[in-house]
């Protein structure tokens, strides 16, 4: 295998790019997470990184992104990350072998330890039957909804059950990036011919993060082979995105199809209940004594969308209490997260797209879901437009930031953003319109202001709006803004 040495100053420059995250993180997360990554080697273009299995699947995700930018600024010549386990027999070959793993499961993603709630209990039914009837159950699975809700614990959870009921079965688990790094380098190195036997001959494959698939038409294209291959063989394929199939409007639509095919399941934010019930399962496993029962309610009101968040809200008062020794009480709570109470004020200021889909579909008696269908109705295309306009006026996404979030392109966004604007009159419908949104979330002023002469009368007064489960696309910083 030809190999391509690092350059002379690859370790001053990796070592700028560790500084770099050391002053841009927590110290304590720094050390805990990124400390212990080291750069391996630089070949073509791919700079491959090691870390310790506890740790690989982690940083990948969570650091990935903002490691590569660094690394791209600091290292001539880099263009992608490949992340490999520190140590593992395949390096002895040269760290590509390591890249045609499966990726390591998180220990603690398993069925046992998954809260089930009102919100994830459909697909966590799905996600068992699929573990325990590989093939025959649903094929494929879908699992979409926003991060921090449990769709990467329950593909984990699916990999660990299948290995451990079935260990004859081949159960390859990784995400839509690791795909297409490893599609890109089969191209370039040892030709696609091994890199569809390794894909098109396992019993199971789940993949994370299938929305990264979008812009990538060659990598469409495999995959689409590889669904084919494995789908008509009866192999098991599972599949997570932060969107819906129909709204992933950047990918083929040959490939929304496949992914229709079988079932698919949305995850919603956790209810009180559950997320109660979580926190329960966590102080269990921390070395804090809980003083007043009450106060994990109290995190659980503040902490209302996101078992991520949760988790990390969680942490911060443990880490608290540990560093006073003190007991889990209310007051230990008020005082741990009066930062994530800053936050979430500033976030309320701020509505989502997602919120303000919510409440354009209310003010016109419609849902949600109408706004991302085909349906040209002219109430339904007025929703559309008036969404699109407070999506411009009331939050930071760019235009293709929008149009993603709705399953269209960007110049439609400009469109309905000018044909609004062209409409606003004191007193008319879209001005009464834009107003009633604007007060559904509770925002009285934006970029444009509140439209005057069109006021609610108290019974029109809206309910307030309540978060789809459709989020904003991470801003990809190679997109172009509007």
């Amino acid at each position: 295998m030809a190999e391509s040495s690092f350059p002379d100053d690859l370790g001053s420059s990796w070592e700028a790019v560790r500084e770099a995250l050391r002053r841009d993180l927590p110290a304590q997360t720094f050390e805990l997470w990124l400390e212990p990554l080291r750069a391996e080697a630089l070949r073509r273009g791919e700079l491959v990184l090691s870390a310790p299995r506890s740790t690989l699947t982690w940083v990948e995700r969570r650091y990935g992104e903002r490691i590569r930018a660094l690394a791209r600024e600091q290292i001539d010549g880099v263009e992608r990350l490949l992340f490999v386990e520190r140590g593992a027999p395949a390096q002895a070959a040269g760290p590509w072998a390591v890249a045609h793993d499966s990726l390591p499961v998180d220990s603690a993603h398993t069925f046992a330890s998954f809260v089930i709630g009102p919100g994830n209990r459909l697909a966590h039914a799905a996600s068992l039957a699929v573990a325990e009837l590989p093939g025959e159950a649903y094929n494929p699975l879908f699992l979409h909804g926003p991060p921090g809700l449990g769709k990467t614990h329950l593909l984990g959870a699916i990999a660990t059950y299948m290995r451990e009921q079935q260990p004859g079965l081949t159960v390859h688990y990784t995400t839509a990036e690791r795909f297409t790094t490893e599609f890109v380098t089969a191209l370039r190195l040892d030709g696609p011919a091994r890199f569809k036997e390794r894909y098109r001959n396992v019993d199971a494959l789940l993949i994370d993060d299938v929305e990264m698939l979008e812009d990538k038409p060659k990598t469409e294209e495999e995959f689409v082979h590889t669904f084919n291959a494995l789908h008509a063989a009866g192999k098991q394929i599972v599949l997570s995105s932060d969107r819906p199939p129909q709204a992933l409007a950047q990918l083929a639509e040959r490939l929304r199809d496949r992914f229709d095919w079988g079932l698919t399941v949305e995850l919603d934010p956790p209810d009180l209940r559950t997320r109660l019930a979580l926190l329960w399962r966590m102080v269990s496993d921390l070395p804090l004594e809980l003083g007043e029962p009450s106060a994990l309610a109290a995190i659980a009101s503040q902490v209302p969308t996101n078992v991520r968040r949760l988790e990390g809200a969680m942490t911060r008062v443990a880490a608290l209490g540990s560093l006073f020794a003190e007991p889990l009480t209310n007051s230990l709570v008020a005082r741990a997260l009066k930062a994530t109470e800053a936050t979430q004020a500033a976030d309320r200021t701020a509505p989502t797209i997602a919120a303000v889909q919510e409440a354009a579909a209310n003010a016109h008696g419609l849902r949600p879901q109408d706004l991302l269908s085909s349906n040209r109705s002219p109430r339904v295309a007025h929703a559309r437009q008036v969404a699109m306009y407070m999506a411009r006026d009331l939050t930071e996404a760019s235009l293709m930031q929008i149009a993603r979030a709705f399953g269209r392109d960007h110049s439609t966004v400009a469109y309905a953003v000018k044909a609004v604007e062209a409409r606003i009159e004191p007193g008319s419908e879209t001005a009464l319109a834009v107003n009633t949104v604007r007060r559904t979330l509770g925002v009285r002023s934006g970029q444009r202001g509140e439209i005057p002469g069109a006021r609610l009368s108290p019974q029109d007064e809206p309910t307030p709006a309540i978060p789809l489960a459709t989020p904003i696309p991470p801003r990809d910083p190679t997109s172009p803004t509007a």
